[in-house]
């Protein structure tokens, strides 16, 4: 997970992740990382449309991003 994160930072290249809110509301979301910290990543959010913070430990996963613009959510 930690490679795909660093390379979305690194190349500004899109990725998918499944989240889970503090509310724990589960969502997939398109974005592109700009900030890795030890517990949190800041990253562009294609679904909110604005930069996000999130928690490492609520990533359930990431996986590349679908050529299609679809968001579930």
């Amino acid at each position: 997970m930690k490679g795909l994160l660093l390379r979305s930072l690194e190349e500004h290249m899109p990725i998918e992740m499944i989240y889970i809110s503090s509310n724990n509301q589960i969502t997939q979301r398109k974005i592109v990382i700009t900030e890795i910290n030890p517990s949190t990543i800041r990253a562009y959010c294609y679904l909110r449309r604005q930069t996000r913070l999130f928690n490492l430990d609520n990533i359930l996963s990431v996986m590349v991003a679908r050529k299609d613009n679809r968001q579930i959510g």
